[in-house]
């Protein structure tokens, strides 16, 4: 019998298939669901579900719906979808959620994301645990329920998901835009012809130029995680190549956006989230915006600089939007290139956050490594991850080698060490792994202190 411990962890459920979660898990998974909501407080007489291009998704999201059903709620399935146009379906329905993904991961896994009603995070802190403790007792069970009728309503929300970013973000009246666009076989070859070009609403000034939008969840061209630099290689190549004025790279789930820039040179996710934020606060004045604890120094910066109140977050999609949700925050951003916006109910979506970048950008007249040059102030590692034995001990080595400093412990250890440098050290919450990532005002200086650390490290 599976050990659901190890495929449920912080944020959602991810697993390898058919060994670790398999139909009869997701089934589990979908009663389970439905019993956590009622014990704590909510009603939800039906669930919205959505699943990925990974073969095994319509097999799972089918199971689960079978769960739903024998707890005695029904289930909207919206079929193929991104996590973003889930969370739309959430949010616009205001019914829980389900969204079958394993996002970046290799094709062997696959995985769920839960939320409630209007898009609210399910975590380890809001519902996960009572989940996975339902659902294991129900795999023990031999007399667990049987399925109930089975009422499974088809919708599709492609174009009023497509329809309701554009409400958003007005990019009719930019200059004509080349864009080159991998979205890795993942779901923004689903999504981008609908949002940004014209497959089902007026066409922008945007030349969409795209790379492998063909859905196969096997991956066959590079993984669909652009935190990867390697994976962004085909489409630095096809920027520069073609002479487009930008690049978008969105993940397997697409609600992650990178963006390159017309010398295919990587903008960070910090100056993306500078940028939004700005367009934002220029929108809503005064408003708090969230930052996790490893996006530049630059972001709360500029946060204040432009009249916002910047407020510091662990790392991780649940605990960002329940900062955001406890400050009525208008925007928050993650080094990992999640985005998330109060008026998408907090969620995140990679497409809106690329919808922002190309009115800013489309907006005046320089290239945007110039444009972009704004928000970028530091010189940053980038997340280096080491395999160490024991995290906890390899941390204390770390804090004991730099007594001056100023450390807190909001999410692992972060050292301010002087002179605008900074680091932060945590542990991985699936793997044997310390996630380093660092700081500073000059590449010298933070060359020096990342290999200060990684040989304490890995010593």
């Amino acid at each position: 019998m599976t050990d659901l411990s190890q495929i449920i962890k912080a944020y959602d459920v991810r697993g390898v298939v058919p060994d670790q979660l398999n139909e009869p898990v997701a089934r589990a998974l979908g009663t389970a669901f439905v019993e956590m909501l009622r014990e704590s407080g909510d009603e939800p007489d039906q669930i919205v579900i959505g699943h990925d291009m990974r073969d095994s998704g319509p097999g799972l999201a089918a199971a689960f719906a079978r769960g739903v059903n024998a707890a005695g709620a029904a289930v909207i399935n919206i079929g193929l979808a991104s996590t973003d146009q889930l969370y739309y379906a959430s949010g616009s329905l205001n019914l829980p959620g389900a969204m079958f993904t394993a996002s970046h991961n290799p094709a062997q896994y696959n995985g769920i994301k839960l939320c409630r009603s209007g898009a609210r995070p399910v975590g380890q802190d809001s519902g996960l645990v009572v989940v996975r403790q339902r659902a294991q007792e129900l795999l023990g069970d031999l007399n667990a329920e049987a399925d109930g009728p089975t009422r499974v309503e088809q919708r599709d929300s492609l174009k009023d998901y497509a329809a309701h970013l554009r409400s958003l973000v007005d990019l009719a009246g930019i200059r004509p835009l080349k864009v080159i666009v991998d979205a890795g076989n993942g779901m923004g070859g689903y999504t981008v012809p609908a949002v940004l070009g014209d497959q089902v609403l007026p066409a922008l000034p945007l030349e969409i130029v795209p790379l492998y939008f063909e859905l196969d969840g096997s991956f066959p061209n590079h993984e669909a995680n652009p935190l990867d630099p390697a994976n962004l290689v085909d489409l630095q190549k096809a920027v520069r190549e073609q002479g487009a004025d930008i690049g978008l790279a969105f993940d397997g789930d697409a609600d992650r956006c990178f963006v390159v820039d017309e010398k295919g040179d990587p903008v960070s996710p910090s100056a993306i989230t500078a940028l939004v934020a700005a367009r934002e606060l220029a929108k809503f004045p005064g408003s708090t915006v969230i930052h996790n604890l490893i996006t530049s120094a630059a972001v709360p910066e500029i946060i204040t600089e432009r009249g916002g109140k910047p407020v510091r977050s662990r790392v991780g999609h649940s605990f960002i939007k329940a900062e955001m949700a406890a400050s009525n925050a208008v925007f928050g951003g993650e080094h990992s290139a999640h985005y998330y916006f109060r008026d998408f109910w907090f969620a995140d979506t990679g497409m809106l956050a690329a919808m922002h970048v190309l009115a800013a950008f489309g907006g005046q007249d320089l290239p945007l490594s110039e444009f972009a040059a704004e928000y970028e102030r530091y010189v940053a590692s980038g997340e280096i991850n080491s395999t160490v034995a024991d995290a906890a001990a390899k941390i204390e080595e770390v804090r004991a080698a730099f007594p001056d400093a100023r450390v807190d412990d909001l999410d692992g250890l972060t050292f301010e060490v002087g002179g605008g440098a900074w680091f932060n050290l945590r542990a991985s919450n699936t793997e044997p792994l310390l996630r380093l990532n660092v700081e500073a005002p000059d590449a010298r200086r933070m060359a020096e202190l990342r290999d200060e650390v990684l040989a304490i490290v890995r010593g």
